[in-house]
C-alpha cells in the first residue's frame, strides 16, 4: 500500500453516526475534543465561519463547500465569530443516524456530516500526522464528496439491507478522497507529516520507509531516494516533518507494532523480527521509548480498552 492508505487503514475508521444541521439566526456552537472521531461536512445552503483549534484563522465555508476535519481537534461553527459560542452538547441530543437537528428555527444553514470512530490505543499518534482542515473548493471534488454525504445519511435513515456495509464504504471513500485532494494541493511551506508527504523528494523517502519498513535504511539511503546531499535531506525532513528521518522510521514500525499487537495473534519475538529487529530487547526498549509502555503493557491495554 501507500503511505496514506498505510495510515488510514490503521486507523481503521467506521462511520457510526449521519446527521444534518439546519440554523437560523446568530449563532455559534463549540465542539470540544473529538476523541478520536473524524469529522466530514458538506454545506448545502448558506454560510457559516470555521474555526479549529491552533488553527491562526477562521475559515468562511459557503453553499457547495465541503470540509473534513481528520486530527480530532475542538472546532467551532457559528454565524458570526463574535457570537458567544454555546457547547454543542446543549443542543445535539444523542445522535439519531440520518436526524436532523434544527437551531434558532433553522433556514440560514444547512449542512450534512459525517462521524468516524476511529480505532486502536495509537489513534491520537496517527491523527496527529493528518492536516486540522481539509477545505474542499474545487466544484468536481465537492459533488462526489457532498452526494457521498447524503448517500450515507439516506442509507442510514432507510436502513435497506447491507446499508450499514454501504455507508462504511462511503466513510472511507470520502475520508480517503479528501485526503488525496488535499495532498495534491498540498502548496508546500508546511509542517507535519502530511506536508513532507506532499514534498516529492521527502515523500520518495516516505513511500520507500513505508514500503519495506523492516529494512536497514540509513541517512544515506533515504537521501538518495530523495535527491538530496544527507545533510540538506536531515535538515528538511526534520523542519517539515517534525523529527528526523530515523526517528521516523522507529515510530512507523512501532505503531505497525501497536496494530499487530492488537489485531493478531502473533508473538512479541515474531512481531520484533519482521520489522527489523533482531533481538526482542531491543525492539522492546524502542517500543517502550516511543509508545510509553512495553509490547506487553500495550497489549494488555488494548485487551482492557476492548
Amino acid at each position: 500500500m501507500d503511505p496514506l492508505s498505510d495510515v488510514l487503514s490503521l486507523l481503521k475508521p467506521r462511520s457510526y453516526v449521519s446527521a444534518g444541521f439546519d440554523a437560523g439566526g446568530d449563532w455559534s456552537v463549540q465542539f470540544s475534543d473529538q476523541n478520536g472521531r473524524i469529522k466530514c461536512y458538506a454545506v448545502i445552503s448558506g454560510a457559516c465561519w470555521l474555526s479549529v483549534e491552533d488553527v491562526p484563522e477562521a475559515v468562511r465555508l459557503t453553499a457547495g463547500d465541503c470540509f473534513v476535519l481528520p486530527s480530532g481537534r475542538p472546532f467551532r461553527l457559528a454565524s458570526d465569530m463574535t457570537v458567544t459560542p454555546i457547547d454543542a452538547g446543549t443542543i445535539f441530543p444523542p445522535a439519531r443516524e440520518g436526524g436532523v437537528v434544527t437551531f434558532n428555527g433553522g433556514g440560514d444553514l444547512f449542512l450534512v456530516g459525517s462521524r468516524f470512530a476511529v480505532a486502536g490505543n495509537h489513534a491520537g499518534s496517527l491523527l496527529r500526522m493528518l492536516p486540522p482542515i481539509v477545505h474542499i473548493r474545487k466544484e468536481s471534488d465537492q459533488a462526489a464528496l457532498r452526494w457521498s454525504v447524503e448517500q450515507m445519511m439516506l442509507e442510514l435513515r432507510e436502513r435497506q439491507p447491507g446499508g450499514y456495509l454501504i455507508a462504511q464504504h462511503l466513510a472511507h471513500m470520502m475520508l480517503v478522497h479528501a485526503l488525496r485532494v488535499n495532498l495534491a494541493e498540498e502548496p508546500g511551506g508546511g509542517i507535519g507529516w502530511f506536508a513532507a508527504l506532499a514534498d516529492k523528494q521527502l515523500g520518495a523517502a516516505i513511500n520507500a520507509i513505508h514500503a519495506d519498513p523492516a529494512h536497514r535504511w540509513t541517512l544515506q539511503e533515504l537521501a538518495a531516494l530523495a535527491g538530496m546531499s544527507r545533510s540538506t535531506f536531515a535538515q528538511r525532513f526534520k523542519e517539515t516533518a517534525g523529527e528526523s528521518p530515523m526517528e521516523y522510521v522507529t515510530r512507523w514500525r512501532m505503531l505497525l507494532a501497536g496494530d499487530r499487537l492488537s489485531n493478531s495473534g502473533d508473538s512479541i519475538s515474531v512481531i520484533s523480527l519482521s520489522l527489523g529487529y533482531e533481538s526482542e530487547s531491543a525492539f522492546s526498549t524502542a517500543f517502550k521509548r516511543v509508545m510509553g509502555c512495553s509490547p506487553r503493557q500495550y497489549s494488555r491495554l488494548d485487551s482492557a480498552a476492548g
